[in-house]
């Protein structure tokens, strides 16, 4: 329950903040926030400047959590929280957004540069405005609409902001988790606004198992005239996609939680090979991303993947290398009636007018962790789902939207 004049109050204060929390967005997305997995040199240059920003907004309570990586210049990824204190100060509601964002990929897909925030039509275009920094800005302005008011709530508040979300969560989230036996309490709301629909109707509990895979043919180099002399890695490469494509008959159980409802097995990136034409490869990359139903273990999965594997191995004379980039089991899902999944459900209803669902999804967020660790967690945005794509963008009206649902939240008795 809440208050619902002092939330009108609060509402109206979040729109008094629309120009200042795109500002706030502009200025995020102007610090590149790459990790060294995808050639940029981290967080911490966003990570001082937002800090420096929520001080000046009126935050006083932070803790660091930052890890050790030698790979950036820095040589940390920055994690911290920033804490409003409410009358309980042994229950918090999280909320966790991440600062990394991925690389922007070819610039000549963009309209602008993906570095320079700009507004049109309603809508801020930028790399991370939408993943994750719609959300991010969201929680800011909903937490400080209570410290401008003057508020105390009922429970206390940890936003938080993490690295590494984007590729392994190692040094993010799943660091923070580990460096200590108490980040978490047991009746905690803990709230990773870092996946949705275009409604906001999907409440998040549960996610498929990631597993993430290379694959390295070697074969034989030669003249593309005189293929008899070497052997072809692109060609038994090629085969092998075609043959890993069809796990899906192998693995063929179908939950309607999800969507889409079955296993996924996905060929994606390809790196060069030969760079001439006639030159026949002697070695072929290329990589995989699968998303799998819980209900299978991911050690099953990869024992079917090396029986292909070794079939190709015979059939065309190479040798093929598997190596592993992600893998997640997926954990236990959220309870529909865990109190997060209810406090969410009654605060989007009461802010957007809709009705809400529980289910699944195959991309992977840092809730699954949490949920490893037997903390329940929701996954909820309202986004235009624009993540990681040329000219991505996030509506100003969702940012706004979200924020007063996080508010919403924060007035919780």
């Amino acid at each position: 329950m809440i208050d619902e004049k002092i939330f009108r109050k609060i509402s109206e204060k979040i729109d008094s903040y629309r120009e200042a929390m795109i500002e706030l967005q502009t200025a995020l997305s102007a610090h590149p926030a790459v990790g060294p997995d995808n050639g940029g040199d981290g967080e911490l240059m966003k990570a001082n400047f937002l800090k420096e920003r929520l001080v000046q907004m009126g935050f006083k309570n932070f803790r660091h959590y930052d890890a050790k990586d030698s790979r950036v210049s820095s040589g940390i990824r920055p994690n911290f929280i920033t804490t409003i204190e409410g009358r309980n100060k042994n229950r918090f509601i999280w909320i966790i957004t991440h600062m990394d964002v991925v690389p922007p990929g070819e610039p000549r897909l963009w309209s602008h540069d993906p570095y320079k925030a700009y507004v049109k039509d309603g809508l801020i275009f930028g790399r991370g405005v939408e993943d994750n920094q719609q959300d991010m800005v969201a929680s800011i302005f909903a937490a400080k609409a209570l410290i401008d008011e003057g508020l105390i709530p009922e429970n206390s508040i940890n936003l938080t902001f993490v690295s590494d979300e984007e590729t392994s969560s190692n040094l993010g989230l799943y660091y923070m988790i580990d460096s200590t036996d108490s980040l978490f309490n047991n009746d905690d709301l803990i709230i990773v606004p870092d996946s949705g629909n275009l409604d906001g109707s999907l409440i998040e509990i549960a996610e498929k198992s990631m597993l993430w895979l290379c694959f390295k043919t070697k074969g034989s180099q030669c003249h593309g005239s005189t293929p008899q002399l070497g052997n072809n890695a692109f060609v038994a490469a090629s085969h092998l996609v075609t043959k890993l494509v069809g796990l899906k008959k192998v693995f063929p159980k179908s939950d309607p939680l999800f969507d889409p409802p079955q296993s996924t097995f996905e060929p994606t990136k390809k790196e060069a090979n030969v760079g001439n034409i006639n030159t026949i490869p002697g070695e072929d990359v290329f990589y995989m991303d699968c998303r799998i139903l819980p209900d299978y273990d991911l050690q099953d999965v990869l024992s079917a993947i090396q029986k292909i594997v070794r079939g190709i191995e015979k059939k065309f004379r190479v040798q093929i290398e598997i190596s592993t980039a992600q893998y997640v089991q997926s954990a236990k899902p959220t309870s529909p009636d865990a109190p997060v999944v209810k406090a969410l459900k009654e605060a989007i209803e009461a802010v957007y007018n809709i009705k809400t669902f529980a289910g699944g999804v195959g991309a992977g967020t840092v809730a699954s962790y949490i949920r490893k660790k037997n903390f329940p967690a929701a996954v909820w945005s309202k986004t235009n789902q624009k993540a990681h794509q040329p000219d991505e963008n996030c509506s100003i009206e969702n940012m706004m939207g979200n924020a007063r649902v996080f508010a919403y939240l924060f007035l919780r008795k």
